[in-house]
């Protein structure tokens, strides 16, 4: 199998880096029982960057090697010791190449020597315990994950990037007319499609100096995939014009050089998109008796069509003096015309699942399904394992309204809660009224509120709806006595739905106590 040497269109799969995890860790010295968190924040992943170097010309590396990943953030410590950050990879392209994602959008086009894209960026590392403290938590017994990086196909296209595209036929010459007139030395031979990938050439007029690509040959139905044609006519998108390069000495029957310059035309027209290039005729070959006579019969035929014609030969140098400073005119021009590509930086900014607000819910057939980018963040930075840092998602979610909106929605406890995408969504049972009230008090890493046995909490609720049909002067405490029933001194006629608690029940002493007699 023959190993290429010219690669212009790859798929890669991209990698960055995942955050770091933060660490809960509590601060310990002799004779310092009260240390405190000292946990450490997790360091950030590595992003990956294509970065356009000068000295690229191709993306064999790429062919070689399609999955490229950068390097993972290092998990926090204690003594408030952050983690590492990731190294970034950076991807070094050539100029001209095109980057888009799977389904064919284009996402940058790398134009400007150091010009960067971060295509993947990496994940944010994890608070430690010590960031996570506040006066309701003052030793936080969990920390937050790091969150993955981004994970993404893109396809790379390189569009070379020259002054001047040489087009024609096969074997018309465009190698040799390269090769006579800049240092490049392409494999020339006898027969059809010796030239299998785009060379370029550097080449001098004056004062100026500018590349000339040469194509491989086109062919009638090149448009459609016939041929080479089609592999290779993006390189000539870049051309500032069009040299048509034809053979006034073919053998081949029924071809002679205003046919061919159709049928090329044609071709061009099919791909799209030069129509506005300027074109130049070069009669290759006059330096064979039948070509230079058949180039002379046509070449009043193509100036009346209001093209520069060219008759030349890059065996014996005819013609290529008038032919090169005939490029370097149009070149000039263009680069006058053109601002000058400057190397930048873009990051890439994924449209926010959400939208305009910070998050959707919506009804679906597996439950509530919400939708944004911080609650799917705080999910992803959560770790399950531990009550405490659940609780601290459900405060996060609460204060931005998640609940609220279920509710409104006509969520029922018990209902499931998707968040995330369908894909890989985090389902739970909805449970209204998880919310920090108070100093969270209890041994770390567990959460109370996630006691199933909760009967002060559920008084609350009952005492709540029974204020709505309350009696005339009667206060909160009077409904609380009518709902508590003998136990309490109460009538014992309220509503019998709820559990209760009893005066022997120290949770309702500790989060009702206004209620107590």
């Amino acid at each position: 199998m023959a190993v290429p040497t010219f690669v212009d269109r790859v798929t890669l799969h991209v990698s960055a880096g995942r955050g770091g995890n933060g660490v809960a860790s509590v601060h310990r010295e002799k004779f310092k029982p009260l240390g405190g968190p000292d946990g450490g924040n997790g360091g950030p992943g590595g992003s990956v960057i294509l970065r356009v170097e000068p000295n690229v010309t191709t993306l064999l590396d790429y062919h070689h090697s399609p999955k490229r990943r950068a390097e993972h953030g290092g998990h926090g410590a204690g003594s408030h010791r952050n983690g590492s950050h990731g190294a970034d990879l950076v991807l070094p392209i050539p100029e001209g190449t095109v980057v888009s994602d799977a389904e064919g959008t284009v996402l940058a086009d790398m134009v400007g020597i150091g010009t960067e894209l971060v295509i993947a960026q990496g994940g944010r590392g994890g608070l430690g315990n010590a960031a996570l403290a506040s006066s309701k938590r003052k030793a936080p017994g969990f920390a937050l994950l790091g969150e993955p990086g981004d994970e993404l196909e893109i396809v790379l296209e390189l569009k070379v990037v020259a002054d001047i595209g040489l087009v024609g036929f096969p074997s018309a010459g465009k190698s040799s007319l390269i090769a006579a007139i800049s240092r490049a030395r392409p494999k020339i031979a006898d027969y059809p499609f010796t030239t299998l990938v785009p060379n370029l050439g550097v080449v001098t007029a004056g004062d100026l100096t500018f590349t000339v690509a040469d194509v491989p040959g086109l062919i009638e139905g090149a448009s459609d995939g016939r041929g080479l044609g089609h592999d290779f006519l993006r390189h000539i998108e870049r051309c500032a014009a069009i040299v048509h390069v034809i053979d006034t000495a073919t053998i081949e029957p029924g071809r002679n050089p205003v046919e061919d310059l159709d049928i090329i035309e044609n071709e061009l027209s099919r791909y799209g998109g030069l129509e506005d290039r300027p074109r130049l005729v070069a009669l290759n070959k006059v330096d064979v008796p039948d070509g230079r006579d058949i180039g002379e019969f046509v070449i009043d035929e193509l100036r009346e069509r209001g093209l520069r014609v060219f008759p030349v030969s890059a065996a014996s140098g005819e013609g290529l003096r008038e032919l090169t400073f005939a490029m370097a005119e149009i070149v000039a021009q263009a680069r006058a015309d053109k601002p000058v590509a400057e190397a930048k930086r873009i990051v890439l900014r994924p449209a926010s699942a959400d939208g305009a607000d910070d998050f959707t819910v919506k009804a679906t057939g597996e439950g509530w399904r919400v939708r944004g980018e911080k609650p799917e963040r705080w999910v992803r930075q959560t770790d399950f394992s531990n009550d405490e840092a659940v609780g601290f998602l459900a405060d996060r979610l609460n204060r931005l309204g998640v609940e609220s909106r279920l509710l409104e929605l006509g969520a029922e406890e018990g209902d499931a809660v998707l968040i995330g995408h369908p894909d890989n969504a985090v389902v739970f049972d909805f449970k209204p009224g998880i919310d920090a009230v108070a100093e969270m008090l209890g041994r770390r890493g567990e959460d109370q509120r996630f006691d199933h046995s909760r009967p002060a909490a559920r008084r609350r609720r009952a005492i709540d709806e029974a204020m709505e049909d309350r009696e005339e002067g009667e206060t909160r405490a009077d409904v609380a006595r009518r709902l508590d029933g003998p136990a309490r001194g109460g009538s014992g006629h309220g509503p019998t739905s709820y559990e209760i608690g009893t005066r022997e029940d120290p949770d309702w002493l500790e989060e009702d106590p206004g209620t107590a007699e």
